[in-house]
């Protein structure tokens, strides 16, 4: 049969496409991040919402501002500027001022996104990369409010913010004071998240859902979160700092944004390796820093700076790990060659 005849399409790679673009993926995240956003409205009060939708607000303008002024196609309807705009409130104390937040929204968007092309050209997770930008006011960065839900009284939406703040599970943590901790949260507020910090990063229970429900979803893989948990898991159960290894190990997997990180900033499509074993390197690599910073570092969270620390060597893991092109074989090293070679190399020197 002559191949003409066959009605061949050709067509520039990926040959396999699904219905799932970036709006559906997106959308996917959103819906993983609603309960965790509620549970933060009950945890800290309706400013939590207020400065989530502030965020979001802000994101999606500085995108379609951008991308008006440079004259580009409207990519606002992807929603993967809306994604960010809730990590960065996920990712910020319910007292932030709005002005900063909008300072980290226009960083994350402009600079880190937009500037290196927009959606899938940015080397850098926008999210943190705006959460590290917005340390340059760490006194505003690092008022942590106290549960609401403790009768501590919930931050105003609007107006001077004075919030009952204290400290967080991670301050006790960096000062190896484990006793101290467990008197003011225990496993269980742990878990649930019923204890101060960031606003999206403090109910376990709830992110860990959230992520398998992506998993399930088959909108992320389980290669980086369970590397870079694991990671830090073994790590602090085998280096408990005098403690008991088990609730040293779980009060720091519980604690801080390692759960929010893994599941849904370390595991992003753009800023992670394309390979399952260059993702277990990422996941790994994510771990073994989060744990070094907390236990040397003069910060006592390390996820976000070992994501982006990771996240520029992308670049290196997947060089280093290739996968077999299709139909390509090897050619066989020409050892009779060799063998001759050297031969004749010994002949003519005697």
């Amino acid at each position: 049969m002559d191949y003409r005849e066959l009605n061949l399409i050709g067509s520039t790679s990926p040959h396999l496409r699904t219905k799932a673009g970036a709006a559906h993926i997106m959308g996917e995240v959103l819906l993983a991040l609603t309960l965790p956003l509620l549970f933060a409205v009950y945890n800290f009060g309706p400013r939590a919402l207020t400065v989530t939708a502030v965020s979001v607000a802000g994101c999606c303008g500085f995108e379609w501002l951008y991308r008006a002024l440079m004259k580009k196609n409207n990519t606002v309807g992807d929603l993967s500027a809306a994604v960010t705009g809730v990590l960065i409130a996920f990712v910020s104390p319910v007292t932030v001022p709005y002005w900063i937040l909008l300072i980290g929204d226009f960083f994350a968007i402009v600079i880190v996104k937009q500037l290196y092309g927009g959606i899938g050209k940015n080397f850098l997770n926008p999210a943190l990369a705006a959460r590290a930008f917005m340390l340059s006011w760490a006194g505003e960065m690092s008022k942590w409010a106290l549960p609401a839900a403790f009768g501590q009284g919930a931050a105003p939406v609007w107006g001077p913010v004075d919030a009952v703040t204290g400290p967080t599970p991670m301050s006790f943590l960096a000062e190896n004071n484990l006793p101290e901790l467990m008197k003011y949260y225990d496993l269980k507020d742990m878990l649930v998240g019923l204890i101060g910090g960031s606003i999206g990063e403090v109910s376990a229970l709830l992110l860990i859902l959230g992520g398998v429900y992506l998993i399930a979803r088959k909108i992320t893989t389980w290669y980086v979160p369970v590397s870079f948990i694991g990671t830090v898991a073994a790590l602090t159960f085998l280096f408990p700092r005098g403690n008991d290894p088990m609730t040293w190990m779980l009060y720091n997997v519980l604690g801080g944004g390692l759960i929010l990180g893994a599941f849904f900033m370390a595991n992003d499509y753009v800023t992670s390796p394309v390979s399952h074993k260059g993702q277990v390197i990422f996941g790994v690599g994510c771990g073994l820093i989060t744990v070094f910073i907390r236990y040397f570092g003069s910060y006592n969270e390390g996820v976000c700076y070992a994501i982006l620390i990771m996240n520029l060597v992308v670049w290196i893991i997947d060089k280093a790990i290739r996968p077999a092109r299709f139909g390509v074989v090897k050619a066989p090293k020409p050892k009779a060659e060799k063998a001759e070679t050297s031969g004749k190399k010994e002949a003519g020197k005697k």
